[in-house]
Formats: C-alpha cells, sequence, structure tokens
C-alpha cells in the first residue's frame, strides 16, 4: 500500500483490524481524518498514518526505532 493511496471504509477497517462500524462512527465524529466523496467515507494514508503518529506521541509511546537507538548494540 503506497503513502498516497486513498482507502474506502472496507479497507480502513482491514487496516485498523476494526469492523466498519468502528471506522464509520470515527469518522462521522471527525476523530479519523477522512472526506466523503458521492457520500462514501474516503481515507488518504498519508493523512492515516500521521493521525497515528500523533495518537502514538500524545499518548507518551515510542516507536522500535527510538527504544533501539537507547539499547545501543546487542
Amino acid at each position: 500500500m503506497a503513502e498516497d493511496d486513498v482507502l474506502t471504509i472496507s479497507e480502513g477497517a482491514e487496516f485498523f483490524k476494526v469492523s466498519h462500524k468502528t471506522v464509520y462512527a470515527l469518522a462521522q465524529k471527525g476523530e479519523l481524518p477522512g472526506f466523503k466523496v458521492g457520500g462514501q467515507w474516503r481515507f488518504r494514508r498519508k493523512a492515516i498514518d500521521a493521525w497515528i503518529d500523533k495518537r502514538t506521541l500524545s499518548v507518551g509511546l515510542q516507536s522500535p526505532k527510538d527504544l533501539t537507538a537507547r539499547e545501543g548494540p546487542s
């Protein structure tokens, strides 16, 4: 999946491993970045990746790269 891909509700649900209802509800509430085309939700992969990064940082989690760098060589 390329960074510039556009996902449907079904693809978003598969990506997040949640139900279609969950993705739809998050989009309707404005919690998941998306837009409508002909009344159907679409999600830019780049925007979803940024959303994940923001949420990950906001709860104090770090990327595996950060943890590896701190541990030093094995």
